[in-house]
């Protein structure tokens, strides 16, 4: 949440083409009873493009659904997973993993409400207890109301005790897991989340399951993004039975490549019709670690990050931030 917003999506969207992304959640209050073209409007060079919502009312969670689907998102995906208490107040996230019943009812209301595929996201259980018990009769009872993809962040939610940031880091990582639902279902889709930071650690774990998805180590080094097109590719020929040497591909990182990315982002930031009216100073955030790791990363973000810049048009800011890296070129 306040992280993949429309601005986020357009931006990885210039870095790959073919992954699905997914908006933060949005919960079904805020849907039935906000705004709902400031949570829901989106650019249509963002898809494929999946609705995260969050709610636990069935009868609430179709006429978001209907909202979702109406406004051309091709898939809703109901989450189960957030542990935080402020979630927890609201009956939804990681504490549905406990009312599978609810749940099922829920996704059968969606499915009874709109054509895209329902997906839902979740834990594999629930504080301490590590059996996998409640794991398979939540996906057990969702699989049988016709739920057919499972985004599973293999790491228990600590309901009390833990931070949100803590429960992304202290319960351990068992990917173990997920592949034993996948041998469960085996005609259910199993994406797996969860630790994912590197190309290398897509390849160690994409066998046996139907898809990666990784979160921050995005959002925090985009330009990982920019190698997925190619990796895909090539586990797609190699599951068609071609080569699989290309599961680990190494595109040029030029900085013309960045450059192109960066500037096509300052065009969207100077287009108020585009970016929804937001003033570019908002959209900046997003991009800030487009230079993750290269040298003159950080004079770069101190230009973009810079308050005192907010008033200046942002081609005159761009024009800046390139000053600053060319200031680095020439120490």
């Amino acid at each position: 949440m306040d992280w993949t917003d429309r601005h986020c999506r357009y931006f990885h969207r210039l870095l790959t083409r073919d992954a699905w992304l997914y908006t933060e959640m949005v919960t079904t209050g805020a849907l039935l009873h906000g705004d709902v073209a400031r949570h829901l409007d989106h650019d249509p060079a963002e898809h494929p493009l999946a609705l995260q919502i969050g709610g636990s009312e069935p009868h609430d969670l179709a006429k978001a659904a209907q909202l979702g689907q109406r406004w051309g998102y091709r898939e809703i995906n109901l989450n189960c997973g957030c542990p935080s208490e402020r979630v927890q107040r609201g009956a939804f996230g990681a504490c549905l993993m406990a009312e599978p019943a609810l749940v099922a009812d829920g996704v059968k209301a969606m499915q009874d409400a709109v054509d895209v595929p329902i997906s839902v996201k979740h834990r594999i259980g629930l504080d301490g207890d590590e059996s996998t018990m409640m794991l398979m009769d939540f996906v057990g009872q969702l699989h049988a109301a016709g739920c057919q993809m499972f985004i599973v962040h293999a790491r228990n939610a600590w309901l009390k005790g833990l931070s949100p940031k803590q429960n992304r880091e202290v319960p351990p990582l068992r990917y173990g897991v997920v592949l034993q639902l996948k041998k469960y279902f085996p005609d259910a889709h199993f994406v797996l989340n969860g630790g994912i930071q590197t190309m290398a650690d897509m390849n160690a774990h994409a066998d046996g399951v139907d898809g990666i998805m990784v979160g921050r180590a995005a959002y925090h080094n985009p330009w990982l993004l920019n190698h997925w097109d190619a990796w895909l590719g090539g586990r797609r020929n190699a599951g068609a039975g071609g080569s699989g040497d290309a599961v680990l591909p190494n595109p040029a990182d030029s900085e013309a490549q960045r450059n192109e990315v960066e500037f096509a982002m300052v065009e969207y930031m100077a287009d108020p019709k585009r970016c929804g009216g937001a003033h570019w100073y908002s959209v900046a955030r997003h991009i800030l670690g487009l230079r993750h790791g290269l040298p003159g990363a950080r004079l770069w973000r101190q230009v973009w990050s810079d308050h005192r810049l907010k008033d200046r048009p942002v081609m005159d800011v761009y024009r800046l931030a390139q000053a600053a890296l060319q200031r680095h070129a020439l120490v």
